[in-house]
Order: structure tokens, then C-alpha cells, then sequence
């Protein structure tokens, strides 16, 4: 069962002051990260894992922040399935993360401008200093889209927003608002 982490905990060991030796603060965050690695999950079976319906649409997630229980946390990796002739939601994002199309066709758009892909391609999203609105549609009215995105995981480092903004422009046409 997963563990999730809450928006209000910091990360790995208590806040210190400039009044506490900061150098043993570190070996004592050391220390605690070396345990969460010993512990945590190194195989994460995709069949064991719920689906999800959010504002981008149904998600299966395998490494996010939030989730306390696996071994290493510097990726946020998710699976994603579109419905015949679905769409996702429409996100503004910073861009850098990566998506392995594992079945469908379809496209993506970045800023309104069509990428065309298929099963087996790989999308990359662009970086852009003012981030870049993303969508992805199921070009076929018969069969599903999957696909995994994979990104670093930057949310601790930068934020949320990483350096540029993260907004939903779009929820998916299945989203129903609720949590």
C-alpha cells in the first residue's frame, strides 16, 4: 500500500537554524535518505497499482512525490490511457518530460501546433522558459491510447511550478471534479 506524503512534511529530516551544527544535520539526512532507499519498493508491478481519474484524465502513477514508499524519488513516472477518440486535458507545463507511446495512435499538441505519433514513438515536450500547453488526442474512434511519461522529479528542488508555471488550461472530458 502506498504511502503518501503530505504537502504540509518537509523532506527527510527536521528544519534546522544557523545556532545547530549543520554539517551533522546533513550526515543525519544522509542517514535517514540511506534507510528510505533501503526500504523502499524497487520493482513497482503496474498491475498492482489503481487507476486514477483526474483533471488530465485517467492515470496509472508509478514514482510522484507524493508517494513515500519506493526506494528512489528523483523521477515522477506515470502511465496514461485516452479512450477511443479522447482527449486529455490541456496542461500548461515547463516541458522536459517524456512520453513512450505503448499503444494507438494520435497526437499532441504544443501550443496548438499537431505532432502526429504512433505506438512504439517517442514524444519529447520542449522546455520553454514560459512553459507550453500540452494536450494529447486519440486519433482512433475504436481503440485506447497508452502511453508512459517519465520526467525528473524537480517538485522538491523548484516547486511545483519548476521554473515556470504549472496551470490546468483544460480538465478531460471525463474529469467530474471530483478528488
Amino acid at each position: 500500500m502506498n504511502k503518501f506524503r503530505s504537502t504540509e512534511e518537509n523532506l527527510g529530516a527536521a528544519y534546522a537554524d544557523r545556532a545547530e551544527n549543520l554539517l551533522e544535520w546533513l550526515y543525519q539526512l544522509r542517514d535517514r535518505q540511506r534507510e528510505h532507499q533501503r526500504k523502499g519498493a524497487w520493482l513497482i508491478k503496474g498491475r498492482d497499482l489503481p487507476w486514477e481519474s483526474n483533471r488530465q484524465g485517467k492515470i496509472k502513477w508509478f514514482l510522484h512525490p507524493a508517494l513515500d514508499n519506493t526506494a528512489i524519488r528523483s523521477m515522477i513516472v506515470f502511465e496514461q490511457e485516452i479512450p477511443p477518440g479522447g482527449r486529455t486535458g490541456a496542461q500548461k507545463t515547463p516541458g522536459g518530460s517524456v512520453l513512450y507511446v505503448l499503444e494507438g495512435k494520435g497526437y499532441t499538441l504544443l501550443d496548438g501546433v499537431r505532432y502526429d505519433w504512433q505506438a512504439e514513438d517517442l514524444v519529447n515536450i520542449p522546455i520553454r522558459c514560459n512553459g507550453v500547453v500540452v494536450q494529447h488526442v486519440n486519433a482512433d474512434p475504436r481503440r485506447r491510447v497508452r502511453f508512459v511519461s517519465a520526467d525528473l522529479n524537480l517538485v522538491d528542488i523548484l516547486g511545483v511550478d519548476r521554473g515556470a508555471e504549472l496551470e490546468q488550461v483544460e480538465a478531460a472530458p471525463d474529469w467530474d471534479g471530483q478528488k
